[in-house]
């Protein structure tokens, strides 16, 4: 029998990574709204995220602010028990913290530029998830929604070589997590397009912006709510039967 399906997340714990900008923020709201309980993790962004508290707080939502450097295991480690020992339980972890350190090409890309791609899109997510892990098995119901990117499907282009090779990397990591926790938790990713945020406000140009426009069947760049949406689907029952999946969220702009 097919189990009871709904958007609904009340009674839930989520957690999600960077959630004080562009997408982190959209997902904490979509995923609040629902009914769940918000675990609100940043790192460099402190006044958005606890401008998004107080936003969150005037709609009855609650959250847990949890400021952590997600690179260092104690502190990530920290982060989850912190919201665990807060709320009693934890049943959703959405990997949205990482960015673009440099653009650079592989053959100018320091060591540096290289190992700080990985720490903050992939081992970050690494360190979350394992410490999450046992929680997310005890909720009956666990969900994990890790964040990709586009530059898995281009490999980086402009010298974000890096920033995909650590997307790439959580791609796979999805893959992996599918299998070694289903049944009792499940896995998936979405991979959103250019989306209008700071991110891309910083990396690239209006003219970039643009050019992106015009490659995209749907005429336009994606929106943080849109991806958010998404999110909300896979970390609820509605998405029951979706387990190790990438949703490309693009506007059609990789069809061939």
């Amino acid at each position: 029998m097919i189990p009871e399906q709904s958007l609904n997340l009340s009674g839930k714990v989520a957690l999600i990574s960077g959630a004080g900008v562009g997408i982190g923020r959209a997902v904490a709201l979509a995923l609040g709204n629902a009914g769940a309980t918000i675990g609100l993790h940043y790192y460099s962004s402190a006044d958005s995220a606890h401008q998004l508290l107080e936003e969150l707080t005037a709609l009855d939502i609650k959250a847990v602010l949890l400021p952590a450097d997600l690179s260092n295991e104690s502190a990530a480690n920290a982060m989850v028990d912190k919201l665990v020992e807060a709320t009693g339980r934890l049943d959703i972890v959405v990997n949205n913290s990482g960015g673009l350190v440099k653009r650079a090409k592989i053959e100018d890309c320091t060591l540096e530029n290289w190992n700080k791609s990985l720490d903050i899109n992939l081992t970050s997510a690494f360190l979350v998830t394992k410490r999450a892990i046992p929680h997310l098995r005890a909720s009956g119901s666990g969900r994990i929604v890790n964040i990709l990117s586009l530059s898995v499907q281009t490999g980086g282009a402009n010298g974000g070589g890096a920033y995909a090779a650590a997307k790439g990397g959580l791609m796979v990591f999805t893959h992996t997590l599918a299998k070694e926790l289903a049944p009792y938790v499940r896995t998936n990713s979405v991979m959103p397009g250019t989306v209008e945020t700071l991110h891309h406000e910083i990396h690239s140009t209006p003219e970039m912006m643009e050019n992106y426009r015009k490659q995209t069947p749907l005429g336009r760049n994606t929106y943080a709510e849109e991806v958010a949406s998404t999110v909300h689907f896979l970390a609820s029952d509605m998405s029951s039967h979706i387990n190790g999946a990438l949703i490309d969220i693009s506007g059609g702009r990789f069809l061939r």
